[in-house]
C-alpha cells in the first residue's frame, strides 16, 4: 500500500475516552512501523480544528468510542471535508449506536434480538416492567458495558433507572438471554463483505461488565471459536445479516447470546470496535491470517476506494 499521510482522531469527550486513547497508541505505531506518516489528534483538545486538519491528510482513521464518533458527527464533517475516512457513514453509525433503532432495524430484518422496552424519558413512579427478572438495564447509546446493570426486582430496577436517568441517558431494558457471549467482526466493501471467525467470551465474572473486558484477570477469548460448523456459519451469516440491516461498511463487530438450544439472539453492532492488538476484531483477523498492521491497512483502503 502507498505511503499516506493519515489523521488519526481519537480521545473526544465520552465516557470511553481513555479507551479510545490507549487503542489509538497501538494504531499509531503499527502504522509509523509501515511507513505511514500518522498525526494523532485528540478530539477533545481543539473540535474546531478537525475540518482544516482533515483536509492537510490523505485519509482519517477513527478510533472514537461513544459520542462524538460512533454517532455519525465526525464522519458527516469529513465528508464535508473532502477526506475518506475507514468504516460505516453517518447514516449506519447512528443507527448502530442507538440500541432501540438497531432492534427495530433487526426485527424488520427477521433477525432475532432480546425482547426490550425502550425509556427515553423516565416512566412514572407506578411504572413496572412487563418483562420478567432478571434484566439487563443500560443506556441506549452507551458502550464498553459502562453503565450496564443487571437487576432482579424492582428496588434494583429503580436504582438502576435513577443512576441512568440523572445521567440524562435515554434507557433500554432488555430480556437477559442465558447462554455464551460470542462476537463475530465482518470486513469488506459493501457487496463484498466477509464474516471473520467469531470469539466465544468466557466472563470470569456475573457477565461480561467493563472489568471482564479491559482489566489483565478479565474475560477469556478464545478465538477461533470452540463451537461446531454450523453454528459458526449461523453467528458469521447472522453478523453479515445485522451489518447489512444497518447499512454499514468496512467493517463492524456483532455481539450476541447463544441460548443453549442454539438459538441466536443480537445484541447491538459496533462499527468502530476496538483496535488494538489485543481487542477483539484484531484477533479475529489473525485467526484469518491478517497481521493487526495490515487489517489497518486493509480498512484504510477500503475508505479510498470508496472515495474515489
Amino acid at each position: 500500500m502507498e505511503k499516506m499521510r493519515i489523521l488519526l482522531v481519537a480521545g473526544g469527550w465520552s465516557t470511553e475516552r481513555e479507551i479510545s486513547l490507549k487503542g489509538a497508541e497501538s494504531i499509531a505505531l503499527a502504522l509509523r512501523e509501515r511507513g505511514h506518516e500518522v498525526t494523532l489528534f485528540d478530539l477533545s483538545g481543539g473540535f474546531e480544528k478537525l475540518l482544516a486538519l482533515a483536509a492537510a491528510h490523505d485519509v482519517a482513521f477513527l478510533n472514537l468510542h461513544g459520542q462524538p464518533g460512533e454517532d455519525g458527527l465526525v464522519q458527516a464533517l469529513l465528508e464535508r471535508a473532502g477526506c475518506p475516512y475507514q468504516g460505516s457513514g453517518p447514516a449506519g453509525s447512528f443507527l448502530a449506536l442507538n440500541k432501540a433503532a438497531g432492534k427495530s432495524l433487526f426485527r424488520r430484518a427477521g433477525i432475532q434480538t432480546p425482547a426490550y422496552v425502550f425509556l427515553p424519558v423516565r416512566p412514572g413512579a407506578d411504572w413496572r416492567c412487563p418483562l420478567p427478572y432478571p434484566l439487563f438495564v443500560k443506556s441506549n447509546t452507551g458502550g464498553s458495558s459502562i453503565d450496564l446493570f443487571r437487576v432482579e426486582n424492582d428496588e434494583q430496577m429503580r436504582n438502576a433507572l435513577d443512576t441512568l436517568f440523572s445521567r440524562h441517558q435515554e434507557v433500554l431494558v432488555e430480556e437477559l438471554i442465558p447462554g455464551q457471549e460470542v462476537t463475530c467482526g465482518v470486513t469488506g466493501l459493501p457487496g463484498e463483505e466477509t464474516a471473520l471467525p467469531p470469539v466465544l467470551i468466557v466472563p470470569r465474572r456475573e457477565f461480561f461488565d467493563f472489568h471482564d473486558k479491559y482489566a489483565p484477570d478479565g474475560a477469556a477469548e478464545l478465538c477461533p471459536a470452540p463451537l461446531d460448523a454450523e453454528t459458526t456459519a449461523k453467528i458469521q451469516e447472522a453478523s453479515l445479516a445485522a451489518h447489512r440491516a444497518l447499512g454499514l461498511s468496512g467493517y463492524s463487530r456483532t455481539d450476541f447470546r447463544l441460548r443453549e438450544d442454539g438459538e441466536l439472539f443480537v445484541l447491538e453492532v459496533n462499527t468502530l470496535p476496538g483496535m488494538t492488538g489485543a481487542s477483539l476484531v484484531p484477533k479475529e483477523a489473525a485467526a484469518a491470517g491478517m497481521a493487526f498492521g495490515e487489517l489497518l491497512e486493509t480498512l484504510l483502503s477500503y475508505a479510498v476506494s470508496a472515495a474515489r
